[in-house]
């Protein structure tokens, strides 16, 4: 079934539709004030939705889906031991989406298919949470935020660090003026990714629905490298470091400077470490001018060094001190570099190789405001007009990289303007019955 065959039929689904057992059919159409909330795409930060709705009062993960078996089964025997109960299982996620049983979705799928979804399951009548970004292109993201507002459902991007309370707080006290007027963020991360080594065109796995899993993507065969975490380094399927992790800092500089669209992008940088199929860089140093302040995002994916002894973080430089963020603190600095003050999150675990401290507590807070949106009408802390703002700046550092061209942009759209090699790379290209429309 294409995107155009699904919404002519979206309006039929039924319980039925998704082969639910009994006793998992009793607790959704049972529970009229429970939120039904199925989880899509497993691999990576699904672990992490499906904790977080745990942690949230009358919410239900009914349902998970994914294209590959194998991964489907391990999830949904996660959320059994995890949860006490079995959720509905679903390789193909529009049949989820044309269940009234379900109230609302997560995605946490490869990033070219985020945009397409989220879109599809507004036009279904669902809530959804999508994880950063929340789009492959600029033009995708502009479309979700139109189809949100088309259709009136909350949409809530996966920047968690919007919902941390001691983030929240020094945001609140650097607006107050702690360190005068900000002008200068500055962030980074960095890692020690491995090669992803060049891949063989091989059959695809038995367990894995490869068509669908490309979606809305022009085809290509299938390598053995690239499913299920390595596309995040193709331009065909992902967005490189920059998305991947650097939404997460250059969102937390434009929130504490109160910016929107810049007025030009800068990025440098190459595949340095490894010669492999990685399409993108693996180092990279962008920035995003305004008329009278800056943010730049430093990225080394494959060379450890930290910069105050954090993986990843964000300093915000104003005119009488400055102020550290990250995700297990902040530290308060003088003009003069004298530390003035410190605050440090309880220890938590880490849920990946780059996370720091008080990720788990995050998900949980900004999946609580995502609930509340939608049960009371609770502000969202990300909703996705807000949050496609920092996504379309990274991605337009993606574009200024391929090209090598200086972004000078109009400052309400981010347009690209007067550069049309660049203006180019605004969209993509889609698979024969995925396009987007709204």
């Amino acid at each position: 079934m294409e995107r155009r065959e699904f919404l002519g039929t979206v309006a039929v689904g039924t319980a039925g539709v998704m082969g639910l057992d009994a006793k998992s059919y009793r607790r959704i159409v049972g529970a009229n004030d429970r939120l039904n909330i199925a989880v899509i795409g497993l691999n990576g930060r699904g672990g992490a939705h499906r904790d977080a709705i745990k942690d949230c009062a009358n919410t239900m993960v009914s349902a998970v889906c994914d294209v590959d078996a194998l991964i489907l089964d391990k999830f949904a025997a996660s959320v059994s031991d995890k949860l006490g109960y079995a959720p509905v299982r679903e390789r193909d996620f529009r049949k989820l989406l044309a269940s009234k049983d379900v109230d609302a979705v997560t995605i946490a799928t490869p990033e070219h298919w985020h945009a397409p979804m989220a879109i599809m399951a507004l036009q279904a009548g669902k809530h959804v949470y999508v994880e950063k970004p929340c789009s492959h292109n600029p033009r995708e993201g502009e479309l979700l935020v139109a189809a949100q507002r088309k259709y009136g459902k909350v949409v809530q991007m996966g920047n968690q660090q919007r919902s941390s309370a001691h983030t929240i707080e020094i945001m609140r006290r650097i607006h107050d003026g702690l360190i005068g007027r900000p002008y200068f963020g500055k962030a980074w991360y960095s890692n020690t990714r491995k090669a992803m080594g060049v891949g063989k065109v091989v059959p695809v796995p038995a367990t894995l629905d490869w068509d669908l899993w490309q979606g809305p993507a022009p085809r290509r065969p299938y390598k053995d490298n690239v499913h299920p975490y390595n596309w995040h380094w193709l331009w065909h399927y992902g967005t490189g470091e920059t998305l991947n992790n650097g939404t997460h800092e250059v969102d937390l500089c434009r929130w504490a400077l109160g910016t929107g669209m810049p007025n030009r992008v800068t990025a440098s940088g190459g595949r340095y470490h490894f010669k492999d199929d990685w399409e993108f860089y693996d180092t990279l140093v962008t920035s995003f001018e305004y008329d009278d302040s800056l943010i730049t995002w430093e990225g080394m994916s494959c060379q450890g060094k930290e910069y105050y002894g954090r993986s990843r973080g964000a300093t915000i430089h104003g005119t009488t001190g400055t102020v550290l963020i990250d995700r297990d603190g902040f530290v308060v600095y003088s003009l003069d570099d004298k530390k003035v003050e410190e605050y440090s999150v309880a220890a938590q675990p880490k849920t990946t190789t780059a996370d720091l401290v008080g990720m788990d507590t995050m998900t949980t807070e900004h999946f609580r405001n995502f609930v509340a949106a939608i049960r009371t009408g609770e502000k969202l802390r990300s909703p996705i007009n807000e949050g496609n703002i920092s996504v379309t700046m990274l991605q337009l550092s993606n574009i200024a990289w391929k090209t090598g061209h200086a972004l000078d942009l109009a400052k309400t759209t981010g347009h690209i303007q007067h550069d049309a090699t660049a203006a180019a790379l605004w969209q993509r290209e889609y698979a024969k019955g995925w396009e987007l429309k709204v």
